[in-house]
């Protein structure tokens, strides 16, 4: 594991749905934790239940700085939120409102990069010294890279938007206004999207599944699929096979481009293990036959969950 001694600090992970907060030291141990629900559409009530964490957390531990991993584009000096597909942020700076109520340095940082620093530090990754790429499949996919022991931030702030990288040339509308991106085919929202469709054709080859919803399509969710898949549901299993053949072939593109010595899954829909991954591998293995003996990195899951952007923007904040 790459630890050292340090100070305590403080890492807040903000999404759309949920704040939460924690102490953590210097081997990326969480030592106390907090959680409070964003108000997504209220700029400055967000930000105040950040502060509000913090102060929290603050209060009980002599932490000495905050790091904060954010659902969005975050410029390069670490300090403003470009823009946050599912809070209310646009060029929020986050850094000056935060530093100046709690009185510590502050970091702000995407929350991919975040959980891929927490892995690479502390997870699946810890025993890696160069490099790694991490995709977090959920509803939507995200991810972070780390080239060189350090998170590749690109020139503008933004690398690392690994759902986008095109899949399908014209292929589907995705929301951030091109078509055919990889998080159209292999995210959680592609997973429901199969697996209604599929049901919607042949309801018996789905039977599993639909009782889990009383036959309402509009019903079937990333967490009901995954149930139904657990059960053999045929319907459901073909689902996971579908977004897991895309994943793979999004990951021997990474390859291809950064030659990582590791790929970590993780994410909501991760949580599903084998169902994911098995297939993941395979597409992955089978794209990239042609190099022959070549080595290439292993596909591995994710180890720190829920609480790796927490840990890793506490770390951030550390090094920082």
């Amino acid at each position: 594991m790459k630890s050292g001694r340090g100070p305590l600090t403080i890492g807040v992970d903000v999404g759309g749905t949920k704040v939460a907060g924690g102490v953590v030291d210097a081997d990326g141990r969480v030592l106390a934790q907090t959680r409070c629900e964003t108000p997504a559409r209220d700029v400055e009530r967000t930000r105040g239940v950040i502060i509000d964490v913090v102060r929290e957390l603050a209060a009980a531990y002599p932490v000495t700085a905050v790091g904060i991993g954010a659902a969005g584009w975050i410029d390069p000096g670490r300090t403003t939120v470009r823009y946050a597909p599912n809070l209310a942020w646009r060029e929020e700076r986050l850094h000056d409102h935060v530093a100046a109520a709690v009185d510590l340095p502050v970091v702000v940082e995407n929350d991919g990069n975040v959980a891929a620093w927490a892995e690479f530090r502390f997870g699946a990754a810890r025993d890696i010294d160069g490099s790694m790429v991490m995709f977090t499949v959920g509803t939507g996919i995200g991810g972070g890279v780390v080239v060189n022991g350090q998170l590749l931030r690109g020139g503008f702030g933004v690398a690392g938007e690994l759902g986008h990288v095109s899949a399908v040339p014209d292929g589907e509308s995705c929301g951030c206004g091109r078509r055919g991106c990889l998080e159209q085919y292999a995210s959680g929202r592609a997973l429901v999207r199969h697996a209604r469709a599929a049901a919607a054709r042949n309801p018996q080859a789905a039977a599993g599944l639909l009782a889990l919803v009383g036959g309402d399509l509009e019903a079937i969710t990333g967490p009901v699929v995954t149930t139904a898949a657990r059960a053999g549901d045929k319907v459901a299993c073909e689902a996971f096979e579908s977004i897991g053949r895309w994943l793979g072939v999004g990951l021997a593109d990474m390859v291809q481009i950064l030659d990582p010595e590791v790929l970590v899954i993780g994410g909501g829909v991760a949580e599903a293990g084998e169902l994911l991954l098995a297939p993941a591998r395979e597409s992955y293995h089978d794209a990239l036959a042609a190099r022959g003996r070549l080595p290439v990195a292993p596909v591995v899951a994710a180890r720190l969950a829920n609480t790796a952007g927490v840990v890793g923007a506490a770390d951030l904040a550390r090094r920082a």
